[in-house]
């Protein structure tokens, strides 16, 4: 493994970082605020570095697609996606923010030319944004073979119906992706598939921002309720069925893209801790001269170290051998990469006191952005990576066990 950046890679990356600094730095404050007030409008300041980005062409590097995007592998652009996560509005500014990036990734893969054409290419050109549509309050979101909501087919059209939430970005969204059960007798991993849904199709209701953690800003974890929300046949996004294969496809890179923004996050707060540390004067010493701060600052700098390698050779292991081959690497770093970031920010919290949990620390927005629901999939994830080991062990030992 060579994980050497590539000339095209090591030049966007310096261009990356040039632009956040120059660019996207200054305003992020104001944005967020300004987003969180409107209910996700944009800014005129943040649509103002967009326009730039996309002038200088650092636009959609996240597709791998050379037709639609910048063509760059997932080990290539993992290190521009972390440079992009030390800022919450980084990713946007160059049209390369979830859940977009994994709607675009699969309307490139699985969308028809017409698809294409009339909601794939307006996601590229930045005019519009889009939600994923899949979890439910009543079914367990990490067994999407369990989803309940129903899309039957009548004459030309689909007709939905269920019950949805943590629909992300669904505020301010022109559609969803839903994923949604269209043969209930089919075997578990065949029931469902992917419906694109305009928001504003009749029977799509918005019906509330779910609160985490008290905050309820941006495009918002919404709730949906489909009651006969009717679109045509033309609107499936690949084969009937197909929805679970489609959603595969869809979540290895972006993990691969969530991690590295996290592990972009925890950078800024490991940096904002050292100066903090030297510059801080307390009981006769700096911070930075006592023992277990610079045991804090030592263990953050191995941590993120670590999940940067583990994150990169799943990268790897996706572009050489595929994404089926890679998804217990895919898996781990989900489960690293989460409580990395978690204990770094906590440290960088303890560092700054009473402003570390304020808008005045500087922290408040990384630790926004790492609220619990994306901590707590790191349970789930950690134990199905057990039982897998677990099986793999007995078979390799050839036990027969009864589960």
């Amino acid at each position: 493994m060579d994980f050497s950046l590539t000339p095209k890679t090591e030049e966007l990356r310096k261009r990356v970082s040039s632009f956040m600094e120059q660019y996207v730095f200054p305003i992020e404050k104001d944005v967020q605020r300004a987003m969180g007030e409107s209910g996700n409008e944009e800014p005129q300041s943040l649509k103002d570095v967009r326009k730039k980005a996309k002038a200088e062409g650092l636009w959609n590097l996240f597709l791998p697609d050379e037709k639609f995007g910048a063509g760059l592998k997932n080990y290539e652009y993992a290190p521009l996606c972390e440079l992009m996560g030390r800022s919450q509005i980084g990713a946007r500014a160059f049209n390369c923010m979830a859940p977009d990036t994994g709607n675009m990734e699969i309307l490139t893969e699985f969308g028809t030319p017409e698809q294409k054409k009339k909601w794939l290419q307006p996601c590229l050109d930045g005019e519009i944004r889009t939600c994923f549509s899949m979890t439910e309050p009543d079914t367990p979101g990490s067994d999407p073979t369990q989803l309940k909501t129903r899309a039957v087919r009548d004459g030309d059209d689909y007709v939905i119906n269920g019950h949805k939430w943590f629909t992300s970005n669904a505020i301010g969204s022109t559609f969803a992706i839903a994923m949604v059960v269209t043969d209930p007798d089919a075997e578990p991993h065949r029931r469902a598939s992917q419906i694109i849904v305009p928001i504003n199709t009749p029977g799509f209701n918005l019906i509330r921002p779910v609160p985490v953690m008290g905050h309820t800003g941006g495009g918002g974890h919404c709730e949906i309720i489909y009651k006969d929300c009717r679109v045509p046949v033309t609107n499936l996004l690949g084969e009937e069925g197909g929805g679970f294969a489609i959603s595969q496809a869809r979540l290895g890179p972006g993990r691969i893209h969530h991690c590295m923004r996290t592990i972009g996050q925890a950078e800024r707060a490991l940096e904002m801790m050292c100066k903090r540390a030297s510059t801080r004067f307390t009981h006769g010493s700096f911070l930075a001269d006592k023992s277990n701060i610079q045991e804090w600052i030592a263990n953050s700098r191995i941590e993120i170290d670590s999940c940067r390698l583990m994150v990169m050779n799943a990268a790897w292991k996706m572009d050489t051998v595929g994404k089926r081959e890679a998804r217990n690497e895919i898996a781990m770093i989900k489960v690293m990469c989460a409580n990395m970031v978690m204990t770094v920010l906590d440290r960088a919290i303890q560092v700054f006191g009473a402003a570390g949990v304020s808008m005045l620390g500087g922290l408040f927005f990384s630790l926004e952005s790492h609220g619990h629901p994306y901590h707590q999939a790191y349970h789930v994830t950690l134990y199905c990576i057990i039982g897998y080991l677990v099986m793999i062990f007995f078979l390799l030992n050839r036990i027969s066990v009864v589960w």
